[in-house]
Order: C-alpha cells, then structure tokens, then sequence
C-alpha cells in the first residue's frame, strides 16, 4: 500500500524545507561550521549593522556565495549617507557576484544619515537594477511595529510591492519574528487580500536561550506576555533555559495546512549567532517529518 504523508507533515515539509538563515559581518568561522548541516542553494541573509564596516559586509556575503549557497545582502536605508555609498556597497557586492538577492530595510536609526528615509526610497530610486538586482526582500510586521502605525505599515508594503513589480523584479516579504500564530496567520490572510502574492518567509527565532529571545523580542515591541510564550513553548520562570521553534512552526504548519490560499509560506530564522543550532534543527524536523 502507497504510503502518504498526512496533510499538516506535508504542510510542515513545505514550510521548513526550504528555510532561509539570517548571518551578520562577524559570523564567517560560523558558517564555515555550519556548512555541512545547510542543504545547497539555501538563502543566507547578511546584516548591515552599524558596527560593521563595508569590507566586512562584503566579506560575509562572499562567504556566502563561495560556500555555495544564496547570499541576500541588507541594504540600511537610513544607514547609508548618500547614493553614492549605496552604488560603492552595491558594486563590491556586484564583485563578489552577491547583488541578485538583497533586502531593503529601514534600519534602526531614527534620523537618516543620508537621503534615504525608508527603504521604499532606496527601492524607487531605481539603482537596484543597474547592479544586476533581480529580488528584493522587504519587511513584514505580523504583529506590527512599535514607531509606525499600521496604516503606515499596509500603505509601504504596497507601495515597495508594486514599485517591484514595475521595475521587473521579484518580491519576498520577510517578517519580524513572532511567539504566537494567531497574528501570524491573519496577517498572511490580510497581505494575500490586498492581491501580494510574494512569497513570504515568516521570521522565526533559531533555538536560543531564553533571556536572549526575550531581550529581542522586547527590542521589537513582539508580545511577550505569559499566555502567549507559554504557547510557544516555554515559561518566563524559566530565563536560564533554552527554546526551540518546534511548538511554533507545528502549529503554523497545521493552520496553513488549514488555509489554502495562504499562498507561499517559508521559514527564516533569526539565528542570533547559532547557524549550526538553527540548520540542524531544521534538519532534525524534516527528516522527522519526511
């Protein structure tokens, strides 16, 4: 007798078998460990940070291409301090073949250090192309954000959605990470009401210790209120220990499952340092699952 896989594995299948991981400029020795656990071709976003310096940014996503999988450079809109800085950051990246795939992001700075105010700037200016740009990764706020209201929120994703559209390239929206589903799976029914129909890679915390999620999620305005951590997995008695997406991701597998016209959905893990911790436990809950 054939043997089929039940609906919510072929859902989580689909949801984690072709996860992407999220790596900044300081991350090189860990990549190079975790090489063997990443299957080929996977996306490796690389960050812009206001630590890290150009060279750095390069290097990594080099790194990247060189150990054969998909570099997806951030670009940092209010980071960067004039158009020209953006050509010289998209023509060494061009160097290293790294410009195909990137994400155009804000960034932290509430004052922009150039002409860029968001990256619906950056995306518009319409430089992306001529560096050999054929995706452009933007931002996703399930549970929204907490400087900008929701209103803002919808309004930029349509308007970077369709700028791409008009200049010919291919859109992913990328979200912020989550502890709870629910605004998850509205939120992916809201974009896919607006006619987006871009793939999009939900944000999801690689395992990590506790604290260190908590301290993230506080960063990002993400609710971290006792019902909903427990929900994901793990309890605010217990900050010394560590957590896992597993909880998380089988649940958002069994609502997609649920909703078909949820579209595409993949994972990208917030690795926060652990490439190896994140890859391996990805590999762990297919082969699980397969």
């Amino acid at each position: 007798m054939a043997h089929t896989t039940p609906a919510p594995h072929r859902a989580a299948l689909e949801l984690v078998g072709d996860f992407s991981l999220e790596m900044t400029g300081k991350d090189i020795p860990g990549l190079v460990e975790a090489r063997h656990s990443i299957p080929a071709g996977t996306k490796i976003n690389v960050t812009f940070l206001g630590n890290e310096d150009l060279d750095m940014r390069v290097a990594a996503a080099g790194a990247v291409r060189d150990l054969g999988f998909i570099p997806v450079p951030h670009i940092s809109a209010r980071r960067l301090q004039s158009q020209d800085q953006l050509e010289e950051f998209l023509w060494r990246l061009q160097e290293v073949g790294a410009t195909e795939h990137v994400f155009a992001v804000g960034g932290d700075p509430a004052t922009p250090a150039g002409p860029y105010e968001d990256s619906f700037a950056v995306i518009r200016s319409g430089v992306l192309p001529k560096y050999g740009v054929r995706e452009v990764s933007i931002a996703g706020y399930p549970e929204g954000h907490p400087d900008i209201s929701q209103e803002t929120l919808w309004r930029a994703l349509e308007d970077k959605s369709a700028s791409l559209k008009e200049q010919g390239l291919d859109a992913v929206i990328l979200t912020q990470f989550s502890f709870d589903t629910d605004p998850v799976i509205e939120w992916i029914e809201a974009v896919r009401a607006k006619g987006i129909d871009s793939t999009i890679r939900i944000g999801t915390p690689g395992p990590a210790g506790v604290k260190r999620l908590l301290g993230f999620a506080r960063r990002f305005g993400i609710g971290a209120n006792a019902m909903i951590v427990k929900k994901y997995g793990f309890s605010l008695t217990n900050l010394m220990g560590t957590a896992g997406p597993d909880r998380f991701v089988t649940d958002l597998a069994e609502q997609l499952a649920a909703h078909p016209a949820s579209g595409s959905v993949k994972l990208h893990f917030y690795t926060f340092g652990g490439l190896l911790a994140s890859s391996e436990w990805a590999r762990t809950y297919v082969a699980s699952r397969s």
